[in-house]
């Protein structure tokens, strides 16, 4: 097939050339700028990735310690309310702290207050009382009379102090009210 082409059909198709070229360099040019377009966003995306993990990593790294941290908080808390435990119990099983006290007179002047009347009487031995002493209960003379004499105190709640455990019964005197 043998075709004729004329000037006017040259000069058209040289211009629809142009117009290919020209459509062609501007899909080109649209096509590059779509493509940095998309090269950009891909190194934001790629950067705020790195950014998420390397916080992620951090996060996980603080929260590690924190829960080491929170592991050691509640190991102390366990121990301490098994030492609390154990405590009360204590508590719970001592007498009650002071409820009688003994104090040591000496020719009815105060010598020092203890826990115990054994404690009172061993006392006395280091003072040059014999240690083997019967020690009686007093009668109704002044303290003062005695030369080591043992009196027994008891905390008393209502007045919130300590009263003498044998005081002396008044006697009657000759029929007087």
């Amino acid at each position: 097939m043998i075709r004729i082409v004329t000037r006017a059909r040259l000069a058209e198709l040289e211009s629809e050339g142009r117009a290919a070229r020209e459509y062609a360099r501007q899909t080109s040019a649209a096509a590059n700028e779509a493509f940095v377009r998309h090269l950009l966003e891909l190194a934001a995306l790629t950067e705020r990735a790195e950014r998420a993990e390397a916080a992620t990593t951090e996060v996980g790294v603080i929260l590690s310690r924190a829960m080491a941290e929170l592991s050691d908080s509640e190991q102390q808390l366990l121990s301490m309310g098994i030492e609390i435990r154990r405590l009360r119990e204590e508590l719970k099983r001592r007498p009650r702290a002071v409820e009688t006290l003994t104090v040591l007179l000496h020719h009815g002047e105060p010598h020092a207050v203890y826990a115990s009347r054994m404690d009172a009487h061993a006392d006395t031995a280091t003072h040059g009382y014999p240690a083997d002493h019967v020690w009686t209960p007093c009668d109704e003379r002044p303290a003062a009379a005695f030369t080591w004499r043992c009196e027994a105190f008891i905390y008393n709640p209502a007045t919130n102090g300590f009263h003498r455990v044998s005081r002396a019964v008044p006697r009657a005197l000759g029929g007087a009210a």
